[in-house]
Parts: C-alpha cells; sequence; structure tokens
C-alpha cells in the first residue's frame, strides 16, 4: 500500500495549524446545534470519533483493518442490549459496549499481527465477518431486525437525554474526551514508537523494540475507541442493527479517513463529516449513494493522496498560516 502519511518532521511543523483548526472546530461544535439538526450533528461525532480510532491503528501504526465494523457494530449491540434488557444507565451501557470491544480487538488482533501487508488485513476481514455472522443468528441481537427502542435513559440518574440538547452535549462530550486520549497517545512515547514501526519495522526491532506487543496494544486501543463511537451512537439512535458490523461498514471508516487526510488528527473528523453530509443529502433522492462515494474515492486516491486536511498543510495556504501562528 502506498504511504500517503505526512511525514513526522511535517507533523511537528504544523502543530500549531492543528492546534487552531481543532479550537476552531469546538467552537462551531458548541454552537451547532442551535442552527442545525442535533441528530445529524451528533451522527457526524459518533462517525468522526469511529475515524478518528481507526486513524490511530492506520495512520499512526501502518495498519490496514478492514474488520473495524466488528468493535463498532459489536459495541454498539452490547450497548443497546444491557440498557434495553438489563435496565443498565446509558453511561455504564456505553463502558460495557467499550469494554466487548476491547476484548474482540484483543482476539482480532492477536491473529492479525502475525502477519503483515495484505495478509493481516484479509484476516481482519474473515474475523470480522465471522462475527458479523454471529449477530446474525444469535437470539440477543434479533437477527435482521436488529435492538430497536433502546431508550436513552438518565444520564449520572437525573440528566435526561431524550433532550435534543442534553444528548448532543452528551456525546460532544465524549467525543472530544476521545479524541484528547487519542491525541495523548500519538503524541507519547508510546506514539512514538508506533511511528517508528510504521516508517521502518525491522529497524524498531533491531532497537530492541517488542514490535508485536506495541502492534496489538495499538491495535485494542483503537477496537476500544471504536467501542465507544459504536456505544454512543447505539444510545443515539436507540438501534443496533447487521448494518452496524457489516464489512461495508468498515470500507466506509477507510475511506472518511483516506478522504480526511491519514496521519492527521483532524483529517478523519473532516471525512467523515464529508460522507455523513453527502449521505444525508443523498438519501432522499434516487441517485445511488455508493456510486458517488466511489467516485470519490478514486478522486482522492488519484488526486490528492494526503486528504483534505493532509493538502492543506502541504498547500501554500497552509504555510501561510502555519507561520502567521507562530514559526
Amino acid at each position: 500500500m502506498t504511504d500517503t502519511t505526512v511525514s513526522p518532521g511535517r507533523k511537528s511543523k504544523f502543530l500549531n495549524l492543528e492546534m487552531l483548526l481543532i479550537l476552531i472546530g469546538v467552537a462551531a461544535l458548541i454552537l451547532a446545534p442551535f442552527h442545525f439538526y442535533p441528530v445529524f450533528l451528533m451522527k457526524v461525532l459518533c462517525f468522526g470519533l469511529f475515524a478518528c480510532a481507526f486513524n490511530l491503528l492506520l495512520g499512526y501504526t501502518g495498519i490496514l483493518s478492514f474488520g473495524h465494523a466488528a468493535f463498532f457494530g459489536g459495541a454498539a449491540y452490547f450497548t443497546a442490549h444491557s440498557v434495553k434488557e438489563w435496565g443498565f444507565p446509558p453511561e455504564l451501557g456505553i463502558l460495557l459496549g467499550v469494554f466487548g470491544a476491547t476484548i474482540l480487538g484483543l482476539i482480532i488482533g492477536f491473529f492479525a499481527i502475525r502477519r503483515q501487508g495484505i495478509y493481516s488485513t484479509m484476516i481482519t476481514l474473515a474475523l470480522s465477518q465471522m462475527f458479523f455472522f454471529f449477530c446474525l443468528q444469535a437470539s440477543f441481537t434479533k437477527g435482521e431486525d436488529g435492538i430497536q427502542g433502546v431508550p436513552r435513559g438518565k444520564l449520572l440518574g437525573f440528566i435526561d437525554l431524550n433532550d435534543p440538547l442534553n444528548m448532543y452535549f452528551f456525546v460532544l462530550a465524549v467525543f472530544l474526551i476521545g479524541v484528547f486520549i487519542i491525541w495523548r497517545i500519538i503524541n507519547s512515547p508510546f506514539g512514538m514508537i508506533l511511528k517508528s514501526v510504521r516508517e521502518n519495522e525491522n529497524r524498531a526491532i533491531s532497537l530492541g523494540y517488542s514490535v508485536a506487543r506495541y502492534k496489538l496494544a495499538a491495535f485494542v486501543m483503537s477496537a476500544a475507541l471504536t467501542g465507544l463511537a459504536g456505544g454512543l451512537k447505539a444510545i443515539v439512535f436507540q438501534f443496533a442493527t447487521l448494518t452496524d458490523v457489516s464489512w461495508q461498514m468498515s470500507g466506509e471508516v477507510v475511506l472518511m479517513t483516506l478522504l480526511g487526510g491519514i496521519g492527521t488528527l483532524v483529517g478523519p473528523i473532516v471525512g467523515a463529516g464529508f460522507i455523513t453530509a453527502l449521505e444525508n443529502y443523498l438519501a432522499t433522492s434516487e441517485f445511488p449513494v455508493t456510486v458517488i462515494t466511489g467516485i470519490i474515492f478514486m478522486v482522492c486516491v488519484l488526486v490528492f493522496r494526503r486528504g483534505i486536511i493532509g493538502e492543506l498543510y502541504a498547500s501554500r495556504f497552509g504555510k501561510k498560516l502555519e507561520s502567521s501562528s507562530g514559526h
């Protein structure tokens, strides 16, 4: 696979630019529910966190997974079932979803990291499809009907999440916490080792690092954060279905990440927002959404391989913003 990431040196140069974009984005998200449909915004936030978690594995570790739908959809099922059938409060249901996704990530990652390249990717796809068929047959998932009518409940026992604004700001808080965790991971010594593994795995091994352990740790962290997005999505939309665990969902998050910019913190969020808005706009039209997304994917790969944010960083405009922000 062609490396489309931004080099580590360039990333450090554009740190101020990325922080500027983050601050502008946070301010916009706080004001957004007063001007846009909150449910649509919550969907963008859920998939934005999903894409960021996936980017932790692909953009910073160099592992391409086609099985992340298992973590996203699995967490959605675990959360939905525990909240609806067991009466768990929403925050505990989401934590259970994260725990379930973490276990799945440990199992799938254990097998996937033992191979490299396309073989590793195919293992993630195969195990994800096995989980899909498990969800199709298992009694607690309700088969093709899925788990519907999941109550949002009350956060901490007193904040009514049936109120759209309460639900939105809860989702926004979880989204920001998730993105902050990812930022801390990639800017820690652990994150530096992950980047070295991505750039030159053999050299990392020669330096004495246990590459397999670091890969597995990154895989599990990515799965857990993906589960956070999946559990949150189940509470927002009050259902979990087979669509959440299908291979198309795994392909969609790859597209979001590529479109926004692999190896950037903001890029996957932008890509998720673009694809979600496009699907929402085309939902009422007769034009097939898959055709449009396929065309976007080809254009992204052929024309701007760094993604939207990656190209912004590399452009003259990005360099001017970077220099004006303190360098």
